[in-house]
């Protein structure tokens, strides 16, 4: 009987125990229940930075290109045959890259045809002006026998009748006429001939000149390196470098670089939002993908004034050139940076994560757990950086505040900030602007204070004659 009696005893202990922990549950705040997650209000230094990935490049660098008479080759799309591996180091003229040959080798023999023409034209213009020229001279020596002829007339027809005399003396006259114009005419017809033969010449020459170039870019089609260094291919439009098979032509003649590694720079992209943040000057901490363990230090050594649209980027951006102070021999260009810019440092500052923080109607407002309750707080912020803001008003250190809103947010009354409250609310007009402008107090004390005695008891105004709808129309 004891027995049972004890056993009983503890069955009800057992209940009560678990009974304790569910009624305390049921009796808590349903916004605490149903959210889990929290954070503390923390003191401490705040910094604000900005975080971009950029890739390092050579300032100062030798570009290996196509010869440079290609374009007086009329060579406009040529392919790359062969590549020396990337990072390869080289010596001066040691071979890069070999150019496919072919389109060249088609573009000689089209040349070599159009100059065969060519000189058999100018050939063929030079006999024509010999020929045309030799019967013109050949006109005017029997021109100037004519010429003679008539003047022996004249002078045996001086004793003949005077009829006879003048007809001597008008064929000597035609025969002088004759032979002046003939004259005139041979000049004329050798600057014919000779506009002609500078015509097909320029044309010949012109030729020849296609012909050597086409030579010369074909005994360039070996490119070799102008100075020593490591190779490092340059990137076409599409951002991918070049390799066997990639397209080359006069406006894009870079094959590959050969950089100075003893200055080295990170190019990045900043978003509209954080370029505000950066200037020239500014500390960075550059860190690399390949090595997360070595830590560099650079500058921000230029910020663009315009912004541009990057492929497979929904926001435009602007180029950052952030510049490494103590490089070393391991850097290499295209290798992936991360840069850090520190655009602020506060000091014992309040602070809590950026998740906490709600705006609405534009009043910023975090959900604090004061025991069991959750009230609505308006608080006063300040910097925020990616994860953190800081809360100028309105919290204390180490209070609690939930890193998502209640289910209930809708019922909680929103405690505002002394001050604050008599301000209008976003979006409020009519008499509920009027009233949150004029202070509570302000009534109460109209009321209390008595009349000034003599003073004119002020006129009741009449009804209004239409209703008014309070809070305005």
């Amino acid at each position: 009987m004891r027995f049972l009696r004890s056993r009983r005893f503890l069955i009800i202990a057992g209940l009560l125990l678990i009974g304790v922990p569910t009624t305390y549950l049921l009796a808590r705040d349903p916004a605490t229940s149903e959210s889990t997650l929290f954070a503390q209000v923390k003191r401490g230094d705040f910094t604000v930075t900005v975080t971009t990935s950029g890739e390092l490049r050579a300032p100062k660098f030798v570009q290996v290109t196509l010869p440079q008479n290609a374009m007086q080759a009329q060579v406009f799309n040529l392919k790359i045959a062969s590549l020396v591996p990337e990072g390869t180091i080289v010596k001066e003229g040691e071979v890069v890259a070999e150019v496919d040959r072919s389109p060249l080798a088609t573009k000689q023999t089209e040349v070599s045809l159009t100059l065969q023409k060519a000189e058999a034209v100018h050939e063929q213009a030079m006999l024509d002006s010999t020929l045309k020229l030799g019967k013109a001279r050949e006109d005017m020596k029997t021109m100037e026998l004519t010429l003679e002829e008539k003047k022996i007339a004249k002078e045996q027809a001086v004793f003949e009748a005077p009829s006879v005399k003048r007809q001597a003396e008008l064929d000597y006259e035609k025969a002088t006429r004759a032979m002046a114009q003939a004259k005139v005419d041979y000049k004329t017809q050798t600057e014919q001939a000779q506009a002609k033969m500078r015509e097909v010449g320029a044309d010949r020459d012109r030729q020849k000149n296609l012909l050597k170039s086409i030579m010369d870019v074909m005994a360039g089609m070996t490119i070799t390196a102008p100075a020593p260094g490591m190779v490092i291919y340059v990137k076409e439009w599409s951002g991918k470098k070049k390799t066997v098979g990639s397209s080359v032509n006069p406006w894009e003649p870079a094959v590959a670089t050969l950089p100075d590694l003893s200055i080295m720079e990170s190019l990045t992209y900043v978003n509209e939002i954080d370029v505000r943040k950066l200037r020239v000057g500014q500390a960075v901490k550059v860190s690399l993908d390949a090595d997360p363990s070595k830590q560099l230090e650079g500058k921000v050594k230029q910020v663009a004034n315009v912004g541009e649209q990057r492929p497979n980027a929904d926001a435009k951006v602007f180029e950052v050139v952030v510049n490494i102070e103590r490089p070393d021999t391991s850097l290499r260009p295209g290798m992936t940076t991360g840069n850090e810019v520190e655009t602020q440092s506060l000091k014992d500052v309040l602070y809590i994560p950026l998740d906490a923080l709600v705006v609405e109607d534009g009043v910023p407002l975090v959900f604090k757990q004061d025991g069991a309750r959750v009230i609505k707080q308006e608080v006063a912020t300040g910097a925020m950086n990616d994860d953190e803001v800081v809360i100028v008003k309105g919290l204390e250190e180490g209070q609690t505040v939930l890193l998502s809103p209640p289910l209930n947010r809708s019922e909680l009354e929103v405690q505002r900030l002394p001050g604050s409250e008599n301000m209008p609310a976003p979006g409020a007009t009519g008499d509920t602007a009027q009233r949150r402008t004029v202070p509570p107090s302000a009534t109460e004390e109209k009321k209390a204070s008595p009349p000034t005695k003599g003073a004119p008891k002020a006129a009741t105004p009449p009804p209004p004659t239409t209703p008014v709808r309070k809070g305005g129309p």
